[in-house]
């Protein structure tokens, strides 16, 4: 593991090749799992500010969904997270064709809200977890991302790499910059 400003990086964010395939995986991630996405507590005024900016997007069941029940609800550690349609998909997922896709992200797209999606989606597979210095990314193993190991084999792109644009949302270029000497460092040398 490496230690960067007190964020411990476990080594497979540094070794795992992989880049999302949402035309193998179909945005599963969106729609599969017990819970909806983890929220930061300052997302929540962001949601709020920003989610009916994505109305157009969602589906009339992740409409009325966030209308019932608002736009977060707690999991079963009392953790934060967005509403789920039916216990299943996210309520601000969106369909193209078969393929999930976020609302709140297309909203951001299209330039009608600047909150583009909560941090944990944007670092998905990357989870982030507290450690004994600060922050602890973690890489969640998943059946569902078989298709993401597999580009990642082909583009030859590894894990921190592809996630740079919210690894940098999360902790800065500075950080990133950081991240990206000790990887090589650690490529090179790798720990036997």
């Amino acid at each position: 593991m490496l230690i960067i400003d007190g964020v411990i990086v476990n080594e497979d964010l540094l070794q795992v090749l992989f880049v999302c395939d949402t035309d193998k995986c179909y945005g599963a991630c969106c729609v599969e799992g017990d819970a909806g996405a983890p929220l930061l507590p300052e997302e929540i005024g962001e949601l709020e500010d920003n989610w009916q900016a994505a109305i157009p997007y969602m589906t009339p069941k992740g409409i009325e969904t966030i209308q019932q029940q608002g736009v977060f609800e707690y999991d079963e550690m009392g953790h934060f997270v967005t509403p789920l349609v039916d216990g299943r998909e996210c309520a601000f997922v969106f369909y193209q064709g078969n393929i999930a896709r976020c609302a709140l992200e297309q909203a951001f797209f299209e330039k009608k809200s600047h909150f583009r999606k909560p941090e944990s989606c944007h670092l998905y597979p990357i989870r982030v977890g507290k450690g004994v210095t600060g922050d602890n990314l973690i890489y969640h193993k998943w059946q569902i991302c078989k298709p993401a190991l597999k580009n990642g084999r082909i583009t030859r792109l590894l894990l921190y790499q592809f996630l740079k644009e919210p690894l940098i949302r999360r902790y800065g270029v500075e950080w990133y910059n950081k991240l990206e000497k000790a990887a090589a460092a650690f490529l090179n040398h790798p720990k036997k």
